[in-house]
């Protein structure tokens, strides 16, 4: 209400700015004619700024605004995948039992192209995503994002998410999945209804975090060369993968 009163005010503070110097205009040049025309051309040109302002300047800033933020943002995605989005993946992954038949398409390297990545994008939405529970340590997995629960706490706080609804709903899997594992006092006695439950919230999980992980590494591999490098020597679905440069 504050503001709205204080932009009422400017505004009438400005219209009685211009009467007053239109009317001093006119007390000291007497031509009320010139008065006229410069008034129509300041309001025939109007539709123009407007134009100009709205659609063309407000428009490059916008646009200079969101690449800032969506910089943050990856720079964020980043964070998370070296924190646990990679190992997490590696895990999961591991346990897939139709690995093999995705395997070839993630093996990311420097040659390939937006076309190629949009390629193995669209064949991945037909993977099934599918998780092995028989091999699946819920007690390890419990420990492991139980001791990264306040960094994804301050992920979900972080205002730079709105602007990407994909790794947001990866993050909330993340942390649901992980407030599932820490309300179980065990887990050797889970009926296969639980067991079938807690199966579905992680392959949820490796469904989000294989398709994001596919777009940061786009992202990387147009943006941050060095980065990419890392990135693709700790390949979570190369079995040779190796932070060493051989």
């Amino acid at each position: 209400m504050d503001e709205r009163r204080w932009l009422i005010t400017f505004g009438t503070g400005l219209v009685i700015l211009s009467a007053v110097l239109y009317a001093l205009h006119f007390l000291v040049f007497h031509d009320l004619h010139h008065i006229g025309i410069y008034t129509l051309g300041d309001i025939a040109f109007l539709p123009l700024e407007v134009l100009l302002v709205t659609l063309v300047f407000h428009q490059m800033l916008a646009s200079h605004d969101r690449r800032q933020r969506m910089e943050k943002l990856n720079m964020v995605i980043g964070t998370f995948f070296s924190a646990l989005g990679s190992e997490l993946l590696t895990y999961i992954s591991n346990n897939d039992p139709d690995l093999d038949r995705v395997r070839p398409l993630l093996l990311v390297d420097d040659t390939w192209t937006d076309e190629k990545f949009r390629e193995v994008a669209k064949q991945l939405r037909r993977h099934p995503c599918r998780v092995g529970m028989e091999n699946i340590d819920l007690a390890a997995l419990k420990r492991f994002l139980g001791s990264r629960e306040d960094f994804l706490l301050r992920l979900l706080e972080n205002p730079a998410l709105l602007e990407h609804e994909t790794f947001t709903e990866l993050l909330r899997a993340v942390f649901h999945f992980n407030e599932e594992l820490q309300r179980r006092p065990g887990f050797s006695d889970l009926p296969k209804t639980d067991t079938a439950h807690l199966a579905g919230d992680l392959e949820r999980i490796y469904g989000l975090l294989i398709r994001e992980w596919l777009d940061y590494m786009r992202y990387l591999q147009k943006n941050y060369p060095y980065l990419f490098s890392l990135a693709m020597r700790t390949n979570p679905f190369d079995e040779t993968a190796s932070a060493i440069v051989d």
